[in-house]
């Protein structure tokens, strides 16, 4: 998975990219806030980052509310990754639309499971959005029978809303995905039978 780690110090990026990379991710570095919307914000834009609350440009609370108004299919999980360890600061910056905190000095064990929750909630939220558009999609496809249904009391004929007079089977087919395989009831069956038989007498 791509990560993308946003902080001012190069020495910094470096050592939480050497942690990211035995991990397997794909590490992709800001040196500015301004830097780092520019690369969440386009269209191969990587799933997860790490910020430092205080970089140059756009700071790691102002940069996770930007992202937060922005509408997009999965949002960017994001982490704050700062030596700011106030517990008021936890909570500026859970409030400000980080998913998660952690403070400098890190550990290193500690970084990598973060991650991994995060792969974990990134993968349940693509699910979602493809279970969410499929369903989208089905619901375009699928119409319904609303209202009243002026129906022919004779010949069981349906008028449909151009004042034509058409069989329920084409009237209701017009209008749903239900198809009909044509058989005969069994008292439709008696009925037959016996007036073939009157009339063979």
């Amino acid at each position: 998975m791509n990560v993308l780690i946003a902080d001012d110090e190069a020495i910094f990026r470096k050592l939480v990219g050497s942690v990211l990379a035995r991990a397997g991710h794909d590490v992709i570095e800001a040196a500015d806030g301004n830097q780092a919307l520019s690369l969440l914000t386009a269209t191969d834009a990587p799933p997860m980052a790490i910020l430092d609350w205080m970089m140059p440009g756009i700071d790691g609370i102002d940069l996770c509310r930007t992202l937060r108004q922005l509408a997009t299919p999965v949002a960017p999980y994001l982490i704050l990754l700062t030596a700011k360890d106030r517990r008021e600061d936890v909570v500026s910056g859970l409030d400000a639309g980080a998913d998660d905190y952690l403070t400098k000095p890190f550990d290193s064990d500690e970084l990598r499971a973060r991650v991994r929750v995060g792969e974990r909630i990134l993968g349940l939220q693509r699910s979602l959005g493809e279970r969410v558009a499929a369903l989208e999609e089905a619901l375009v496809h699928v119409k319904q029978l609303e209202g009243l249904l002026p129906i022919c009391a004779w010949c069981h004929k349906i008028r449909d809303d151009s004042n034509y007079w058409q069989t329920v089977e084409r009237y209701v087919m017009e209008r749903s995905t239900a198809r009909f395989t044509h058989t005969i009831c069994p008292d439709c069956l008696s009925t037959a039978l016996s007036s073939a038989a009157a009339t063979a007498r």
